[in-house]
């Protein structure tokens, strides 16, 4: 632990020292009180170190500060054989400075030093002989450090050694405790300077004129001035005339208050001037203190407009906020994109293409389709994914009210406007919005939205003022709107404008094997929900869903495996009694045939019975093979997986032979 340094022969003069005697120590003494009178600080610990080594006589001396949590001495001032030895730290068990830290007392050893500490290996390399050490200590009896000397000689016991050891690490001790204070105090100095500049509102501070002393970053940012140019000035420059006389006649009244009211909020504020001339409203304190039998001030202010601004930002966000909400409830109730028929692949290229640009797209189908789930998949796969996408269905707000829902309004602008509010379109800025049911906006309305369409402008209700916003657009529609057209219900300009990239959205009907897909996708989310384990789909329950139409498409699907997850029965969907008795069929496929005279109905025993003796035939005329091309499954029209499933469900093994 200890430098290289250290470890020095020692020289042949040191050997012939004397000790000091009579009046030699009263020269000692002298010199040691004349080497530090003037000194603090480190200059004051190496004069103190140098003066008592050469007064004593001795080959070295030295002074430390305790490190109690690491029970280690680190030297403040270190003098040996003429040199000084710099950021000396050491452990102090073993060494004679463990007596004195550990036993608060002056320790003098006149001799053989070496035999008495074994453990320390630099007193060997020294040839180091004798030792005297005092601890520093604090009023209330801390240790602080010590103070200590060394030689290549004998220290004869004197009790002037020891008064002389204790005077100076009376003075020692002193000095590190002023330094110890004087740290604490820098530190504290520096923690509330940084809590000043890190304050939000802007902090004066005036003298009993009123000129500016100091100011915080946030009043330079607020006067749009730097320090230099606000220090020294009168803070009157920076009021109009009715503020100055206002803060004169407060100041006024700080002065003749009684103490314990030194301070008072200003109501209304004070009217402000930034350092460019812009006036601005300013809420503001006003304290007084004394110092040094002066008066001095402290105005804490912040800009009411930037108030407001974040006022209003916070009504934003909470919007955005329940906006969000909303959607991630939605994205909870529907199924993800699933599906592989020609057609749904068809509009997941469309959504790769078209994702990755800012145009618009106006996505078509019959409800129920999934137009939210791709308007989804459009902005999350789009440069605008970390903005939010708000979505509008314009059929689900009153025809008075969608106006101030899509552009906002200024506060007072109709009867029950209480306060402003932002619109859906400055919600979406930077984002994109989905606006569903397009074709059910009110004629009145489609001018507005064209021009955001085409330049990116809108007015809120009651304001003049011009707003811009950059945002995304995603319609969609269950209507002809070149029908709506022809009727004279919807703008052709308004039509064009949002047909830049169309996407159909096939019905269900059309995509065939997908209804499957989708009716497991939702059953597996269902089941996670409810907390219960549900059984792949049966070769009936495939055949039941595949010859449905489904006028309601996919949210009509979702609708009946929830009925049939929670009618079912140890695991089997009960489709029975959730799909529709009739319904339009497939075009893929008839619809099952009226049972004839004399039939009856199957038992689900017998269905059972039935569906495990088609699928072992099928599984023996594929040679056990489940997947593939000639596979059991392909033979069946089975997803292979699905297949797998049900043969652990009906127990079918293949025979060992």
């Amino acid at each position: 632990h200890r430098p290289r340094s250290m470890i020095m022969k020692v020289p042949a003069t040191a050997r012939d020292r004397l000790p000091l005697q009579g009046e030699d120590e009263d020269v000692a003494l002298r010199s040691i009180l004349e080497g530090t009178a003037t000194e603090t600080g480190k200059r004051f610990f190496n004069a103190l170190v140098e003066s008592l080594a050469r007064a004593l006589n001795t080959c070295g001396a030295w002074v430390t500060e305790y490190l109690e949590d690491s029970r280690r001495l680190r030297s403040l001032a270190f003098w040996m054989n003429g040199r000084w030895i710099e950021e000396y730290e050491y452990d102090v068990e073993g060494t004679p400075c463990e007596v004195v830290i550990a036993d608060k007392r002056i320790v003098h050893y006149p001799e053989n030093i070496v035999a008495l500490f074994p453990r320390d290996p630099d007193l060997p390399k020294l040839q180091a002989v004798s030792y005297m050490g005092a601890p520093l200590l604090s009023p209330e009896g801390t240790i602080l450090g010590n103070l200590a000397v060394l030689d290549t000689r004998p220290l004869p016991q004197r009790p002037r050694y020891q008064a002389l050891i204790r005077i100076f690490a009376a003075r020692a001790a002193a000095e590190a405790q002023r330094l110890r204070a004087e740290s604490e105090l820098q530190r504290r100095e520096e923690e509330l300077a940084r809590l000043v500049e890190s304050a939000m509102d802007g902090i004066i501070q005036l003298d009993g004129d009123l000129r500016v002393l100091r100011v915080n970053s946030a009043a330079e940012r607020t006067y749009r001035l730097r320090a230099a140019d606000l220090v020294g000035r009168s803070f009157t420059d920076f009021l109009s005339q009715e503020g100055s006389r206002r803060l004169r006649s407060l100041a006024a009244e700080l002065e003749s208050a009684e103490a314990d009211r030194n301070r008072l909020w200003i109501p209304g504020g004070l009217d402000s001037i930034r350092g460019d001339g812009d006036p601005f409203p300013a809420e503001t304190t006003l304290s007084r203190f004394e110092m040094n039998g002066s008066a001095y001030y402290t105005l804490i202010l912040r800009d009411v407009n930037d108030r407001t601004e974040a006022e209003r930002r916070i009504r934003s966000l909470t919007l955005e906020t329940e906006y969000l909400r909303e959607e991630f409830d939605v994205l909870g109730q529907v199924a993800d994109l699933v599906g592989r028929s020609r057609p749904f692949i068809q509009v997941l290229e469309d959504i790769r293409q078209v994702a990755v640009t800012d145009s618009t797209v106006l996505l078509c189908g019959e409800t129920g389709t999934g137009k939210g789930v791709v308007a989804r998949a459009i902005h999350a796969a789009s440069l605008r994914r970390d903005r939010p996408l708000v979505k509008v269905n314009c059929a689900a707000i009153p025809a008075s009210l969608i106006e101030s829902e899509l552009f906002g309004h200024e506060k007072g602008a109709f009867t029950g406007a209480a306060e402003r509010r932002e619109g859906r379109f400055s919600l979406a800025d930077g984002g994109s919005i989905f606006l569903d049911e397009i074709g059910e906006l009110p004629l009145e309305l489609q001018p507005k939205l064209l021009r955001i369409l085409q330049d990116g402008e809108f007015e809120p209700v009651g304001s003049s003022t011009t707003r811009r916003v950059d945002v995304r657009v995603i319609a969609a529609t269950n209507r002809d709107l070149q029908r709506a057209i022809r009727d004279g219900q919807f703008r052709e300009d308004l039509y064009y404008r949002l047909d830049v990239f169309p996407i159909h959205l096939p019905p269900l009907r059309e995509r065939g094997d997908d209804v499957v897909l989708l009716a497991e996708a939702v059953a597996r989310k269902l089941a996670r929900k409810m907390g219960r384990r549900i059984e792949p789909l049966s070769c009936a329950c495939i055949r039941r869903l595949k010859s449905y139409g489904w006028p309601g498409n996919i949210r009509e699907l979702e609708n009946v495996i929830e009925r049939a997850m929670i009618t079912s029965r140890d695991g089997c969907l009960d489709l029975e009694r959730a799909l529709p008795e009739s319904g339009p069929a497939s075009s893929a496929e008839a619809p099952p045939a009226e049972p004839g005279p004399g039939a009856r109905i199957l038992t689900s025993g017998e269905i059972e019975d039935l569906e495990r003796s088609n699928i072992t035939r099928a599984l023996e005329t594929a040679g056990w093979k489940v997947s593939g091309e000639r596979g059991a499954a392909r033979l069946l029209g089975m997803n292979p997986s699905t297949l797998s499933s049900r043969l652990r469900s009906l127990g079918i093994r293949r025979p060992r032979s």
